[in-house]
């Protein structure tokens, strides 16, 4: 596998890294983070094809663009890639042309699925599309447990709209699947939180999907707004510091769920994924150390050791953990990069919502709060 990256910032464009056989017409893949203006920007996707004219282009919106240990904002970055051995098919839809979130996740696996997919790579909207349902779709005929990553697209903290696109700029409602096929391509995943949970275990006792209402019988918002004290006044943005982490009926593994939008009206608010009934909650709060060390241990879990450091790799950390982290967000891309040594080509986001399953051969998730990291190395 052989890479190169760009950065797009200040109307300059700098080459950050080349792997030393890389050719532009050979690249296959390209993968652009950027804010929501430069992605959805006709005319700088233009620059981009005219850069690599035989590449499937795929682009999204983020809260903060990474390359290598670097974190920006307002930029684009440009991961170009050549598989020496694999192939990859690329498809965009819209949920709007499904009956809902889940069906459009079915669709995505089911037009891509083969017998030599070896996993699949996911870029979605991040403010029209329910993200569990979503991965309840890809999950549904996934038989093999493939796995399953990715993330959702990301707008700052707005909040407003997010944009993806394939082999043409960024727009709204859009969803893309990369598949990857051949018995050459290793891909490892790793997802980890380092959330502090604290108070009593609650019980959902009103919700519709990604829409909570109660909580032990009580208006869930006036209970988060308690929880949340002066930071009531700021919501929904600083729900972002204090999450809920989530267990699921007759399963022993927890769930972050962070809140998108609320309603005072009807004192309702609406998660990224999905709150079934019965599910119990705590709160969260952040540990900076360990949100740090959960990176690290993440891209220590996404490789296999016995090898040499992945060829690339995709890490996808929630907006939460920005904000939370602030100045010392680079700090959890360092650990990584740590990890992986000067080998690894990194790129990736900050987003609204991450894929991944917890382990291999199981199922994928959407996560919230957490860093994802999906690796990506040819035999």
């Amino acid at each position: 596998m052989n890479t190169q990256q760009l950065l797009f910032q200040n109307d300059q464009w700098i080459i950050k890294n080349t792997s030393a056989n890389f050719i532009a017409t050979k690249a296959q893949l390209i993968i652009v983070f950027g804010s929501r203006e430069l992605a959805g920007n006709q005319s700088y996707f233009d620059i981009i094809k005219a850069k690599f004219p035989n590449a499937d282009i795929v682009s999204s919106s983020t809260a903060g663009e990474i390359i290598g240990e670097e974190v920006y904002d307002d930029t684009l970055i440009i991961t170009a890639i050549h598989f020496e051995k694999t192939k990859i098919h690329c498809i965009k839809t819209s949920v709007t042309e499904h009956a809902d979130s889940f069906e459009t996740g079915k669709y995505l696996f089911n037009s891509l699925n083969n017998n030599d997919l070896s996993g699949l790579f996911i870029i979605s909207d991040g403010t029209k599309i329910n993200g569990s349902e979503i991965v309840d779709g890809l999950n549904l005929n996934n038989h093999k447990h493939l796995p399953i990553t990715g993330g959702l697209a990301g707008d700052a903290a707005r909040f407003s709209k997010t944009v993806v696109g394939l082999n043409e700029h960024a727009s709204e409602g859009n969803i893309v699947a990369v598949g990857f096929y051949g018995k050459d391509i290793k891909i490892g995943h790793s997802s980890l939180g380092g959330w502090d949970e604290f108070g009593k275990e609650r019980i959902i006792t009103k919700s519709d999907k990604n829409v909570l209402y109660e909580i032990d019988g009580s208006s869930a918002l006036d209970l988060y707004k308690e929880y949340l004290g002066p930071y009531a006044e700021e919501l929904p943005g600083s729900a972002l510091l204090f999450p809920l982490s989530m267990r699921l009926e007759n399963s022993e593994r927890n769930l972050v769920r962070t809140i998108l939008s609320v309603n005072e009206n009807e004192k309702s608010m609406t998660f990224a994924g999905n709150l079934p009934e019965g599910s119990k909650v705590r709160f969260m709060k952040a540990n900076f150390e360990k949100l740090i060390n959960a990176s690290a241990t993440a891209a220590e879990s996404s490789f296999d050791k016995t090898n040499h450091s992945p060829d690339l790799a995709i890490l996808i950390s929630c907006v939460g953990r920005k904000l939370i982290l602030q100045e010392r967000t680079e700090d959890e891309l360092i650990a990584a990069k740590k990890i992986f040594g000067d080998h690894t080509c990194i790129t990736g986001f900050y987003s609204y919502g991450e894929i991944s399953p917890f382990n291999p051969l199981t199922n994928c998730e959407l996560h919230n709060q957490t860093m994802t990291i999906t690796t990506f190395s040819e035999e």
